[in-house]
């Protein structure tokens, strides 16, 4: 007899050890990149998309910011496109990720609403999750960081 198990919940942890800036100035470069060339903004299901200028410099400025998000926050996906003058940036859970609903709504709200509280930092991020049940722990340095239902 098999017994089908329920599949372990992926870890929620962005792990900025590595990573060549801190969770604060990733999140201000965001708000420069959003004022520099923000449009607009779409959410479909499990996934949102931010939409840019595509001025000079802007698609390559976001495929940068993110892989370097890639590279902390493997449970998502991002997906740069440029279509009509407009620089896509798409966010979805990754195929691997298993993410409960509670969990994975607020934290595409959180980026589905970027463009509007970027300004808030990292304090207006942990206080979004919190909000919605959800605890932002990390590490003694704050370069890992794990979000946890309540």
């Amino acid at each position: 007899m098999s017994v089908d198990l329920p599949a372990e919940r992926t870890p929620i942890v962005c792990d900025m050890t590595g990573a060549p800036d801190t969770a604060e100035e990733r999140m201000a470069e965001w708000g420069r990149v959003i004022e520099a060339a923000y449009l607009h903004r779409e959410r479909a299901g499990a996934s949102i998309a931010l939409r840019f200028r595509a001025d000079d410099g802007i698609d390559a400025w976001v495929r940068d910011l993110s892989a370097r998000e890639k590279a902390c926050c493997p449970f998502l996906d991002f997906t740069v496109t440029v279509e009509r003058a407009e620089v896509r940036w798409e966010v979805t859970v990754a195929d691997d990720t298993v993410i409960d609903d509670e969990t994975l709504g607020p934290i595409l709200d959180w980026l589905f609403d970027l463009p509007d509280t970027v300004g808030d930092g990292i304090a207006g991020m942990a206080d979004h999750f919190d909000r919605h049940g959800i605890t932002v722990s990390s590490n003694a340095s704050g370069s890992v960081f794990e979000l946890r239902s309540h």
